[in-house]
């Protein structure tokens, strides 16, 4: 395998950007081409950089047992810089350009909200790997990651009973954080309790001693957070440094995809509780021989893969390939129409099937909670369906549909 780098895009006004990585396998026939753009630098690299090193993987598997349709898998790998602007600008260039059959790629739902219209447009496939808030309807693309209605539907009901129901909640200040806030609330409600306050905060924001008087003030039982990116990780620190961790119980719907059990001290970290699609810890034969390879590929080099965003792109990428396999073919709609039979994945992270209502997933859902620079799992929900969009979004009886869908609770 070839490897070429080039330096990434360091203006808007120099024009299409070359790729952070070009990959291909010398297999003798025309690549099919699969373009990555995940963050690799800027505040939102704590999650980019497993996501990359986890497609990587996956497209050198596929390499090594003789690519899809006889033909080898040429990867291209974008760093959008957490720059809305370059998501735009690479997802325009993955579509006219190099011709992308597919596009693995976004983070944040406002990178997803860059680059889905685009690939609309150009009709190229899209598949978001990502935890996110959930409602996004739309044929073109496949969301993979867990939705509210599976991992904050399995979070609620079991930290109120055991900490109890005034909850607080501090969130990015973006439609992730606002919509993901909704769903906390409903939860929070339906299980008897209430939401005190809401506190939002955009990504570049590390001050949080203000935020953590009034959660003081309020006095909840229970505060959970929904807070993004490298910046809001000084949160959690100042949490500590307070000396809120012993006196209030934490969760979270974002701790864990950004590896922050690495980055913070144990003190800092253990204790809070989260629900995601997979934990590197899962203690299942299938976890424990993908994490053998991977490794044994990467070697010292290979990342922890914390909670869920890095697995779901590497069961993201071979859901696409079981598609492209089952259709006979890398041409969009083919495609599209196997996939929807409902493809399923029997990997690391358990099973995973598409939803064909509604191109999001059922997946096993796991609870775990921080530990010594890690997560210990608590309890696992086998086979969730993703029903948050699946109440509203009907892509067999309305293909044309295109929306995002938002719970209505009023806060």
């Amino acid at each position: 395998m070839k490897i070429k780098r080039r330096a990434a895009l360091k203006g808007l006004m120099a024009g299409m950007a070359a790729p952070l990585v070009l990959r291909h396998a010398a297999l003798g026939a025309d690549p099919i081409t699969v373009v990555g753009i995940h963050d690799a630098s800027g505040g939102l690299d704590i999650y980019g950089k497993p996501m990359i090193a986890c497609l990587d993987f996956a497209v050198d598997e596929a390499n090594a047992a003789g690519g899809l349709l006889g033909r080898p898998i040429q990867l291209i790998n974008y760093d959008p810089q957490s720059n809305i602007q370059l998501y735009t600008q690479f997802a325009t260039q993955a579509a006219t350009k190099d011709h992308a059959a597919v596009v693995h790629g976004g983070i944040t739902s406002a990178s997803r909200e860059a680059i889905r219209p685009i690939l609309d447009r150009y009709r190229t496939l899209y598949f978001y790997n990502t935890q996110y808030e959930g409602g996004v309807c739309d044929r073109n693309t496949f969301c993979t990651g867990s939705t509210p209605a599976q991992n904050v539907q399995k979070l609620m009901p079991y930290i109120m009973p055991k900490w109890g129901k005034k909850v607080y909640i501090v969130a990015a200040d973006y439609n992730y954080g606002q919509i993901t806030s909704k769903w906390i609330t409903k939860y929070a409600r339906d299980g008897g309790g209430s939401v005190l306050a809401v506190d939002f905060f955009p990504l570049d924001v590390t001050d949080f001693g203000p935020a953590i008087q009034k959660i003081q003030q309020a006095k909840p039982d229970i505060v959970i957070s929904a807070l993004v990116g490298g910046a809001h990780v000084s949160f959690y620190r100042q949490w500590a440094a307070a000396g809120m961790k012993s006196r209030i119980p934490m969760a979270s719907t974002t701790f864990g995809g950004g590896n922050e059990t690495l980055i913070l001290s144990p003190e800092e970290a253990n204790g809070i509780v989260c629900a995601y699609s997979y934990f590197q810890e899962i203690d299942t034969p299938a976890n424990h021989a993908f994490l053998e390879k991977f490794h044994a590929k990467m070697g010292p080099n290979a990342p922890y893969l914390g909670a869920e965003l890095a697995m779901r792109t590497y069961v993201g990428f071979n859901l696409w390939a079981e598609g492209v396999r089952k259709a006979g073919s890398i041409d969009r709609m083919k495609v599209i129409e196997a996939l929807e039979t409902g493809i399923v994945n029997h990997g690391p992270a358990g099973t995973t099937s598409i939803d064909p209502k509604t191109n999001h997933v059922t997946l096993d859902v796991y609870l775990a909670e921080a530990q010594n620079r890690g997560f210990k799992v608590l309890q696992s929900f086998p086979d969730q369906p993703p029903l948050d969009t699946q109440m509203v979004c009907d892509l067999q009886k309305h293909p044309n549909e295109n929306k995002q869908y938002v719970v209505d609770v009023k806060m």
